[in-house]
């Protein structure tokens, strides 16, 4: 079973890529993947980047609802990992997420489409 010490796998490597250039829904194909063959805990940290991607995705189709539900699991999920985890800068994640979730929050179901793309994170690599 894999670990936070652990170095980041090609799988998880190639969902981040995929996140950063905004491909949300190959994200989500890839890092669904190694998320069902995990057996351990650290399935968890992919389904949290895996569920914030997924969320961006539904942002981009005006999907309120599932952006937020996505985002707020997501964040969940991922706050386990915190500050670190194989490699990946998980706070940094978490924050960026969570500043994004409010914006959403604060534009309403009716301004979703005024959102600022500039807010949707990274995910950023450790050193």
């Amino acid at each position: 079973m894999a670990s936070c010490a652990d170095p980041p796998p090609r799988g998880l490597l190639a969902g981040i890529k995929l996140f950063n250039v905004r491909e949300f829904y190959e994200c989500h194909e890839v890092l669904e993947e190694i998320w069902l063959a995990e057996p351990g805990h650290i399935r968890t940290l992919y389904q949290g980047i895996l569920q914030v991607g997924v969320a961006f995705y539904h942002l981009g189709r005006g999907n309120f609802r599932g952006a937020t539900s996505l985002l707020e699991t997501g964040i969940t999920y991922l706050q386990a990992f915190t500050p670190a985890c194989m490699g990946v800068n998980v706070r940094q994640l978490v924050e960026d997420s969570i500043h994004a979730y409010a914006e959403l929050q604060r534009l309403g179901k009716e301004r979703i489409a005024e959102f600022d793309a500039g807010l949707i994170p990274r995910v950023e690599r450790e050193g």
